[in-house]
């Protein structure tokens, strides 16, 4: 029987309160729910004993449906698991701003009608992401929202280019790399444009440039996008995906990142639309 996983963020949803009764109701559908605890205070959380629970990646290849329980990174981290398998991914907010989930707590009845079968689905571009060093490739990773090179208390030295051909040099903070989905996260607050989520792009957004040329830049979706570190320090960069864990930057690697093959298929419940989202989420006067 395929499987209901349940993401769950601990320090979201304390004590597994809402967890359980998801959990207790799916049961009752006579589904088969298993819950994966990551994110948040999941290091320091003992896996609820009255609940099946399991590893989301060694897992999620037997869902039909993956629901998330937290803010948007707990639905970042399981769609990084989701993607090879093209499950349905379902997010429910626990968190504060929340612009990739589409429910919130108080939303169960429209939970168990996504257990149902009741929804839609929006595919959202992912990126490829290659870090190389040496010529040899050191790491890869996928991303929904953006990969970022940051600095770390040290100016870096960048060189962006696209299918070979240079696009802009800089020294500052770092670089986002965003898909139209990561518009509205690290992007934006970079000074990133927004863009609607169903476009596909590759969005390049230069972290505090000292440069009043540096600029974001808004590409087509199948350029080949190429980072080279020119100049950082000792333990002076690092690379994350999503947010997640960072691995340390030297001098002289780059970062490749297009678009890939594997897509994050979101349930959607509802009919709000991209710019209510942002007015909303954004605290955009009425």
């Amino acid at each position: 029987m395929k499987r209901i996983i349940l993401c769950v963020n601990p320090g979201r949803d304390r004590n597994f309160v809402l967890t359980r009764q998801l959990y207790r109701g799916l049961l009752e559908m006579g589904k088969n729910p298993v819950v994966c605890v990551f994110g948040g205070d999941a290091q320091d959380t003992e896996h609820p004993a009255d609940m099946v629970s399991g590893e989301l990646r060694d897992i999620v290849h037997e869902a039909e449906l993956v629901i998330t329980l937290g803010g948007d990174g707990t639905l970042l981290h399981a769609a990084r698991a989701a993607a090879d398998w093209d499950v349905p991914l379902l997010g429910v907010n626990l968190g504060r701003v929340g612009f990739l989930a589409e429910l919130t707590a108080g939303d169960a009845n429209q939970i168990y009608e996504a257990v149902r079968g009741n929804y839609t689905l929006e595919k959202r571009m992912m990126l490829d992401v290659e870090l190389w060093r040496n010529g040899k490739l050191l790491y890869r990773n996928y991303a929904l929202n953006d990969a970022v090179i940051g600095g770390m208390a040290r100016i870096l030295r960048l060189s962006i280019s696209g299918d070979g051909k240079r696009i802009t040099e800089y020294s500052g903070d770092g670089v986002v790399l965003a898909t139209p989905t990561g518009s509205t996260a690290y992007s934006l607050a970079a000074g990133g444009p927004l863009v609607e989520p169903e476009a596909e792009n590759i969005i390049i957004t230069p972290i505090c440039a000292h440069t009043l040329a540096a600029r974001a830049y808004v590409l087509a979706p199948d350029r080949q996008v190429k980072v080279e570190i020119l100049r950082a320090g000792e333990k002076a960069a690092y690379l994350s995906c999503d947010g997640g864990e960072c691995l340390l930057l030297e001098s002289g690697d780059v970062l490749k990142v297009s678009r890939s093959a594997l897509t994050t298929s979101l349930v959607r419940m509802t009919d709000r639309i991209f710019y209510e989202k942002i007015s909303q989420k954004l605290g955009e006067s009425k």
